[in-house]
Formats: structure tokens, sequence, C-alpha cells
């Protein structure tokens, strides 16, 4: 029997005052939906870390879910008796990156890209150069050093952390004011210490995400993305699928950043805004997700393949198709409620 252990962040560490409540909610969703999807395999072994506080004590029957307020030492234990180990995890602070690295240091195998490769797409600077480095469309990145921030800002720009998730502490900002006052707020807190600055591009925000093997890359249904306005740009979930001509724009160009970077394997997603321009010359990549994303639940919705079963032959290095999906389309949310439309 293979081992899997499936871990996300917020649901074993269960540190309000360090995690916005949004992500925390994200995270069950994501959580109890590969959980549920692994279960559902005959020759698995599946168990889970959750916090003595975490509200939800009704896991799958099928896992073996540990309680503790010992997040390191059950997670090592967990890492050591598994064969693989899927992590789910923010970006900001090395979180994901430290887990990961505890995943390696246990003897267990990643269920998701190197640490390598977290290390590089988890840091939105770095990623941005490498990126455009390798001929990736993607706005100029600027890193937002001290008090110290040059001149020649255009307006609007997008303002965010450096290392962040689920679009926390990102603003779109107009003029001088704005950017000073983003400045001022952007010791705050964990997510907003370290910010870069973008132009704000225009266009329609998608992503892009893919199931990853040694030698395959097999893209998922393309989605649009839902995100809050008035000035704070907040991810609230995504609608799937796209039209043909938009997928086919999305996934050629998310697929030449994927491709860019060695060592990304299992799910990635992807974050992109398509122009106006038909041929595709004003779309962008924005960023790299290197860990399961909430387009999971939306996917699952509309896949009658069983999605984390790809991905774990994808990653053990077996010959993997494309899903078949179900007709219809998708809303989903990052509260975890999904709308399905025939």
């Amino acid at each position: 029997m293979l081992r899997i252990f499936a871990y996300e962040y917020t649901c074993a560490h269960m540190a309000p005052a360090e995690v916005p409540a949004s992500l925390q909610i994200e995270g069950w969703t994501m959580l109890s939906a590969v959980l549920e999807d692994f279960c559902r395999l005959p020759d698995l072994l599946v168990s889970t870390l959750l916090h003595n506080n975490h509200p939800q004590r009704a896991v799958n029957p099928r896992c073996a879910a540990i309680f503790t307020d010992d997040e390191e030492e059950a997670f090592r234990k967990l890492a050591r008796n598994a064969d693989f180990a899927l992590v789910i995890a923010p970006e900001f602070d090395d979180i994901l990156l430290t887990r990961c690295r505890w995943v390696k240091d246990e003897g267990c195998r990643l269920l998701g890209p190197s640490p390598a490769a977290v290390q590089l797409t988890g840091d939105k600077y770095a990623c941005a150069r490498h990126l455009s480095n390798h001929g990736v469309p993607t706005p100029e990145c600027r890193l937002l050093v001290g008090d110290h921030h040059g001149d020649g800002i255009k307006f609007p720009a997008v303002f965010k952390p450096r290392h962040g998730a689920g679009s926390e502490s990102t603003f779109v900002i107009n003029c001088e004011n704005e950017f000073e006052k983003a400045i001022r707020g952007r010791n705050t807190g964990a997510v907003a210490r370290h910010c870069i600055l973008q132009p704000y591009v225009q266009g329609q925000p998608v992503s892009v995400a893919f199931i990853l093997g040694p030698s395959q890359h097999i893209p998922l249904l393309p989605s649009s993305q839902i995100q809050s306005g008035c000035g704070r740009l907040r991810y609230l979930g995504g609608a799937l699928p796209l039209s043909p001509l938009l997928a086919d724009r999305a996934v050629r160009l998310a697929e030449k950043a994927v491709i860019s970077v060695p060592g990304l394997l299992g799910y990635v997603g992807v974050d992109l805004v398509l122009g106006d321009a038909p041929d595709g010359t004003k779309d962008w990549v924005i960023e790299i997700n290197p860990r399961l994303t909430t387009s999971y639940i939306g996917l699952r919705a509309l896949s009658q393949t069983n999605l984390s079963e790809t991905m774990l032959r994808a990653v053990r290095g077996a010959d993997i198709a494309s899903p078949v999906w179900r007709p219809g389309s998708v809303r989903f949310y990052a509260d975890g409620k999904v709308e399905v439309f025939s």
C-alpha cells in the first residue's frame, strides 16, 4: 500500500494572528477536497495533520487524522512514515519552502515541486526576473527597498508582497499619495513587509493549472478569476471553462512559464492577464504558484478523472492522459462553494 501524507498549513498551524482568515478558509477547502479524492483510491493509506483547535473534527473515515499542537514534530513523523507528501502552504515567510525541506529531511518524496523551484517561484521578484530572462512576457517588477524607491513610477501600478498568497495585501495604486500610503502601511503585517511594484496591465485575469511529471506537462481547463475591486485585488474564486480562443492563448503562454522553471512537479498554477490583442501580444504571466490552488475545487467538479490520482501518477513518472471533462461550466469560490451549470 502506498502511503500519502496530505498537509495544509492553516489547518495544522492555526495561528490567526499570522494568517488571514481568508487563507484559513481556502486551506480547509483545498485539503478536504484532496483528502476525499485520495481516499477514493483503494491502494492508498492517507494521513493528514490538524491542530487541536481546528474547528473541523470530521475527516474522511479512510484518512488517519492526527490532531496536535506540535506541528513540526507531528509533521516530520507523518512525513517519515509516508511515501509521498503533498504540501499546501502560503509562500510568505518561507512557510511552504520550510515544510518542503522538512519532507526531504525525513526521506519522503514531495508530491509537488522541488524546494529550489518553490524558492524561485515563491519569490515574486526573483520569479519575474527569471521569466523575463527566459523570454516569457511578464510586467516589469521593481523591488521596494528601504525608503529609496527611485523615480519614474508610472500609475496605475500594482503594489503587493514579494512573498504572498491569495492576493493578500495587493493593491492597485493610482497616484503618489496612494503609493506613499501603501509604503507607510507595508510593515503592519507579516505578509506585507517586503513589497514589489509592477505596472497595472489591462485585461482578463485568468489562471491555468498544470499536472506536471518528469517528462509531461498536462494543462487543465483554464479559468477566469473573480477578484474584488475598489483598489484592493483579492482573489475570490473563478469560473471555467474559458472560450476556446482565450483558453488556447492562456495555455500556450502559461506552458512557456512552467517549462522555464526546473523542478516543477505535481499540481502547479499560473496566473495571467489576457489583453485585448487577439494574437496574444498583450498577454502577460503574473506569477507561478508552486502548490495546489483553489482552482482545484472547480476543476474537480467538471473532471471525470480523479485529479489527485493523476497528480500522483505523474510525479511517479507514469504516462498520463489529459483528464476527461464533463460538459457544462462551473463557478467556484475561495470559501469552498461550487456552482455547476449544465
